[in-house]
């Protein structure tokens, strides 16, 4: 079951509209093929009321309704009516996972508890609502207070509830507690449907899922990108390579959609994906190390089992200190460029030297590098820029005129944007549009600035385009941000001028 929609939406900052909800919503069960969603939490808002609806009326029309569920609360009838009346069919009920919850929190004995939760039972059947439990901090009182879990499971499982979900709410547990107390449920209610639902809070998630899986479990909650209260919760993209790669099991999940469902996460949240994040990490299928790139020339010998490929991306080579002769030649067979024994030498030198000094080099600069390092024509600059003017004032919109020459020819058009770059680049959209010439679309943008506090320190600005359906990225380096992304944007078009065939 992923929760990004429930216990995602909890991570601090983060807060989706109706529409990205939805869309979030169609993009777990038609592309990624999950096999259940928790989209919101009963009663908590009017915004949270519709972008369930919306949901639910979607999934009713796509045959998915019986896959959406909602968080509810042992509150009589006013959270299983606020399920009714968004289009709901299935709650999943918090309930007390600790005696000290129970008593504290709620006041109450377990046996009056227990009371109140077969009175929403009831209401639930009667409603056609079917249902699941979470059982709140399950871990504690698994630890503290098994004698309570036993006695509500044994007061509960002859109830029609559909599965019982056992959070370790405050991310407390290891794999050895995780392990030894979901293998004590199983083997006492062997007829019970158990979910395990990990927080972060130790980093220790993944390997509590691996232990509940190796326990017995048969339902993992998870959310995109592991977002999630405090910490988070366990990454779906985590869970996918523990369940296949390690148990060897199906799953209905299709995993090379996980990528691109995380990237649209990634900015509908804001959350950025950690560069090292395991499988959709930016970093994680890039080889920085030379030795590496050799042995993977000579029969793939530091590949694993997560291939890119199984999860639609593509192998990269790092340029920097670490580069050797075998990553460079990586990165130049994908640009079709081949160079002497002797060129490769100066190359190779020059891409060390600015990976000493932190400097940034992809793929896309390895033309300009051979350039200069060789004196040659290797990228000849059809594209310039002859003059700009950038304005920005309180109240109003930026305004940018510019002056390009394109093969020799010069053309001029102005354009207003929300901010000095927007304004730069619609003028020059208006340029390629008057010629009818196709050009890419910005996808990322990423600005690096030095830390210290410094307001003339350099500023790296990293822009990845869609060009092609292929995708490659350019940067800027100057101490104003506007002009470094517009250096990035010129190297862009000229790449796009010089080779046809941008590879991803």
């Amino acid at each position: 079951m992923d929760t990004t929609l429930r216990d995602g939406e909890q991570t601090s900052g983060v807060s989706f509209t109706e529409t990205e909800k939805l869309n979030i919503a169609k993009l777990l069960l038609e592309e990624l093929k999950v096999d259940r969603i928790e989209v919101a939490s009963a009663r908590v808002s009017e915004g949270e009321f519709k972008g369930a609806k919306n949901i639910f009326d979607w999934a009713r029309e796509n045959g998915y309704i019986e896959q959406v569920e909602v968080l509810g609360f042992v509150d009589d009838r006013e959270s299983l009516n606020w399920i009714t009346r968004a289009g709901g069919k299935v709650i999943n009920l918090l309930t007390k996972g600790s005696l000290k919850h129970c008593r504290q929190q709620l006041r109450k004995t377990p046996e009056e508890h227990i009371a109140d939760i077969k009175h929403v039972l009831n209401n639930a059947h009667e409603m056609g609502i079917r249902v699941n439990i979470y059982f709140e901090d399950w871990s504690n009182g698994m630890r503290n207070s098994s004698e309570y879990i036993h006695q509500m499971l044994d007061s509960l499982k002859d109830s029609g509830i559909d599965r019982f979900m056992l959070p370790d709410t405050l991310g407390i547990l290891n794999h050895d507690e995780t392990y030894k107390f979901c293998s004590d449920l199983i083997k006492r209610y062997p007829d019970l449907n158990f979910d395990f639902h990990a927080h972060n809070d130790y980093d220790l998630a993944t390997s509590n899922v691996f232990a509940a899986i190796k326990a017995g479990i048969t339902g993992i909650h998870a959310t995109l990108n592991g977002l999630g209260e405090r910490a988070g919760n366990v990454p779906l993209s985590s869970v996918i390579g523990i369940v296949k790669d390690h148990f060897k099991y199906n799953m209905s999940v299709d995993e090379k959609k996980l990528y691109k469902v995380s990237k649209f996460v990634e900015s509908f949240s804001g959350i950025r994906i950690p560069p090292n994040k395991p499988i959709i990490g930016e970093n994680v299928f890039t080889q920085t190390s030379g030795i590496h790139a050799d042995g993977d020339q000579k029969d793939n010998l530091y590949y694993n089992d997560l291939l890119p490929e199984r999860f639609g991306r593509t192998r990269q080579y790092a340029l920097g200190k670490m580069s050797g002769k075998a990553s460079i030649i990586k990165n130049l067979e994908g640009l079709g460029i081949e160079l002497t024994k002797d060129e490769m030498k100066m190359v190779t030198e020059r891409v060390i030297e600015l990976g000493d000094k932190k400097e940034t080099v992809t793929r896309e600069d390895l033309p300009y590098i051979i350039s200069d390092v060789l004196k040659n024509e290797k990228i000849v600059e059809k594209i310039k820029i002859i003059n700009y003017s950038l304005n920005v004032a309180k109240g109003l919109k930026s305004m940018a005129t510019l002056q390009v020459d394109i093969n020799g020819k010069i053309y001029e058009r102005t354009a207003s944007g929300d901010g000095q770059y927007d304004a730069f680049m619609k003028a020059l959209w208006l340029i390629y549009d008057d010629l009818k010439r196709p050009h890419p679309i910005l996808k990322d943008y990423i600005v690096t600035i030095p830390p210290g506090g410094r307001t003339d320190a350099l500023v790296e600005c990293m822009i990845t385009w869609e060009y092609n359906n292929k995708t490659f990225k350019t940067r800027g380096l100057d101490s104003d941000q506007t002009i470094a992304a517009i250096k990035g944007t010129i190297r862009m078009l000229n790449l796009i001028e010089s080779n046809n065939n941008i590879t991803a």
